[in-house]
């Protein structure tokens, strides 16, 4: 679908009434109680937000990456954990849409779009983060059937969701290991919305990206359809995973950028309310050299989302600037939470005050779709790579 330059700023201006009207004023409350915000998600099913990226063939939007990502930076920028919900769905369905057969597509897609399914992506386990070809989940063919069993670990959407795109090994003892790796759709929950026998699902308490349903997930003896092998080939799991990372990456640095927004905006306002020593805070030189940084990072970050996300939607390669982007606006979200901090003083030690959440959900962008070393390893390899002499 070709969007005119009219109709993406209706759709971005629908998305600032909804931050304002429908997730500012809950979000501190659900944050602080941890709970999940059904009502929230019913909303972004009205939207169409869980079908943002999706092909237009299918349901979806069919929104660019670049829009998209705009359209993550407002919603982070007054509570980052919602954008979570949506974003790990639309993983697990740009996964299908890349790599699954007309009939996977057909099947998943259009019910991913409206919402009617809303999936994640369960590739981490206890012992295998960054490291994804150590995972130990195993699916083996017996019949028309994959046996899955294992553990994953910090998944999204898994409690409230009803279907996961499950990284298993399919051949444990391949070299190199991730030639034996496969990718399962894997519904968890039958028609009444229980969860499925040999699936347990176990809440994860956090510091952090409160009120959103990331859970332990086991699978003993659980059975999948063989028709739900992404791609109906076996091996190609790994390559199916790691090929979503450039918008996965480029959606994290737009929550980054989001939070490092948000806290700058909370900051440029208690700097003019605070008063100290006779004055506005915001009129005493240390608070000034805070917020001029502050304020310079954060449209750095939005610069260097906007270089990936536009190469991302050209079809170009942007491994190296989705990494330079994800790396810098998180670490961005992380300095300008932790100076929002320092602003609020004393203040900021009170739960009356968003900056606390701001500092508490800003190291998790360090750390998802890939750490923030990693991408500093991934910047300069491909660099070298660009520049050989």
């Amino acid at each position: 679908m070709s969007w005119s330059d009219d109709d993406i700023r209706a759709i971005l201006d629908t998305i600032d009434k909804f931050v304002e009207q429908d997730i500012k004023p809950i979000a501190r409350d659900h944050d602080l109680a941890d709970s999940y915000p059904h009502e929230l998600v019913e909303k972004m099913k009205e939207l169409g937000l869980f079908g943002a990226t999706i092909g237009e063939a299918y349901g979806g939007l069919s929104l660019s990456a670049t829009v998209y990502s705009t359209i993550v930076q407002k919603i982070a920028a007054v509570w980052m954990a919602p954008s979570g919900i949506f974003n790990s769905h639309l993983i697990m369905a740009s996964a299908i849409e890349r790599v699954g057969t007309d009939a996977q597509k057909q099947a998943f897609l259009p019910r991913m779009a409206t919402g009617e399914l809303r999936g994640g992506i369960a590739l981490t386990e206890p012992n295998a983060g960054t490291d994804l070809q150590a995972i130990r989940t195993t699916a083996k063919r017996d019949g028309d059937d994959y046996i899955l069993n294992g553990t994953k670990t910090w998944i999204t959407n898994s409690m409230h969701g009803g279907g996961l795109a499950v990284l298993a090994k399919t051949d444990p003892h391949a070299e190199p290991r991730h030639k034996g790796m496969s990718m399962f759709i894997v519904e968890t929950k039958d028609e009444q919305g229980r969860v499925k026998p040999g699936i347990l699902i176990n809440k994860i308490k956090k510091t952090c990206y409160r009120a959103i349903d990331t859970c332990e997930v086991v699978f003993e003896d659980f059975r999948v359809p063989a028709a739900n092998l992404v791609g109906l080939e076996e091996g190609r799991g790994f390559q199916t995973a790691v090929g979503g990372l450039e918008l996965g990456r480029i959606n994290v640095a737009a929550r980054g950028a989001g939070i490092a927004q948000g806290a700058l905006d909370l900051c440029v306002r208690y700097a003019q309310e605070r008063e100290s020593m006779g004055k506005p805070i915001c009129e005493h030189q240390a608070i000034q050299l805070k917020l001029g940084e502050m304020a310079t990072k954060v449209e750095a970050s939005k610069l260097l989302i906007k270089q990936a996300a536009e190469m991302y939607d050209t079809g170009q390669r942007c491994d190296m600037e989705a990494g330079m982007a994800k790396y810098f606006a998180s670490e961005t979200g992380v300095y300008c939470a932790s100076e929002g901090m320092r602003i609020f003083g004393g203040y900021s030690m009170s739960v009356e005050y968003e900056i606390e959440r701001y500092y508490r959900d800003a190291m998790l962008m360090c750390i998802g779709e890939g750490t923030n070393e990693m991408q500093r390893i991934i910047i300069s390899k491909q660099l070298i790579e660009k520049n050989r002499i």
